[in-house]
C-alpha cells in the first residue's frame, strides 16, 4: 500500500488522513462521528461494522461511513494491522 499516494487522493477528495495499527483483538466500538470517514485496510485483517451491516475488506479495499453512523472496528487477525482513516474535511 502507498500511503502517500492515498493521503493524495484522499486530500483531492476533500478527507483527511491518519493511520492506526492495532494489536490482534483491538475494537473500537459504537463510534459516530459528525462527518464522514473513509477507511482503508493495509495490512492484517480488519471487520468494520457501519449501523448493522459488516464489511470485510481486503487489503486495498476502501470503506465508506456516513457521517452520523454508529460503526466498530476490529482486529479479527492474529497479527498486528494497518488501518488508514481520513475525516471528511470542513
Amino acid at each position: 500500500m502507498d500511503a502517500k499516494k492515498i493521503r493524495q487522493q484522499w486530500e483531492s477528495r476533500g478527507f483527511s488522513f491518519g493511520i492506526f495499527r492495532d494489536p490482534p483483538g483491538r475494537v473500537w466500538q459504537d463510534f459516530s462521528h459528525s462527518t464522514e470517514e473513509l477507511v482503508i485496510l493495509a495490512e492484517g485483517q480488519i471487520e468494520i461494522e457501519v449501523e448493522g451491516q459488516m464489511h470485510r475488506p481486503v487489503i486495498g479495499e476502501e470503506i465508506f461511513i456516513p457521517a452520523q453512523a454508529i460503526h466498530t472496528v476490529r482486529n479479527v487477525g492474529k497479527v498486528p494491522n494497518v488501518w488508514y482513516y481520513g475525516y471528511r474535511v470542513a
